[in-house]
């Protein structure tokens, strides 16, 4: 999760280890625009692991978790969702493990990154961008079951925080952050 491509030929294979040597290695270089996701931990916990999953094989080069007014999780232990990171980089054929950030509050959070793009349901906020024509520059937030609070909303946006439309249709969590993670990929591929 390095960065390092290696052929290998198996010396010893065992139920328990495995032993190789290494034929030929190649530095991978690293993505020059990252996708940094910002999200606020489900309820349940099989949600967040998915999104976790998904978002790695996606290509995700950064998760944040975040702590926000309505958050129904309080407590996540990340040694599960690591080695769930490092499975998805294994099975997508990554070359970086995405790192994962531990519980951080939405306003320490929004002070360390002062500007990306918020994604909120709530309908009155006129200057919303769609996802497709955002700048990708910065974080993507995804809020909680339950939406950000409004305070969080006015408070991102103070601090140059795009406001961010995921289409007409109200999604979950784990669904808008697959879905903005795909559409920043397609953004960077294209």
């Amino acid at each position: 999760g390095k960065g390092i491509r290696a052929i290998a030929r198996i010396q010893l294979a065992h139920d328990k280890r495995c032993a190789v040597e290494i034929i030929s290695s190649k530095f991978e270089k690293a993505p020059e625009k990252i996708i940094h996701l910002a999200i606020a931990p489900t309820k349940n916990m099989d949600r967040l692991e998915w999104v976790i999953e998904k978002a790695a094989e996606i290509g995700v080069d950064k998760i944040t978790l975040l702590q926000c007014k309505n958050n129904e999780r309080k407590i996540v232990k990340t040694e599960r969702l690591e080695k769930i990171l490092v499975a998805a980089m294994k099975q997508s054929q990554r070359f970086y493990l995405p790192e994962l950030q531990e519980l951080l509050s939405f306003k320490e959070f929004i002070t360390q990154h002062p500007s990306g793009g918020i994604a909120h349901c709530y309908d009155n906020d006129t200057e919303k961008v769609f996802i497709g024509d955002w700048s990708g520059n910065g974080p993507l937030l995804i809020g909680p079951e339950g939406d950000f609070s409004m305070e969080e909303v006015n408070l991102a946006k103070a601090n140059g925080y795009t406001t961010i439309d995921l289409g007409q249709n109200r999604l979950r969590t784990e669904t808008a952050a697959v879905f903005g993670v795909s559409v920043l990929q397609l953004r960077i591929k294209n």
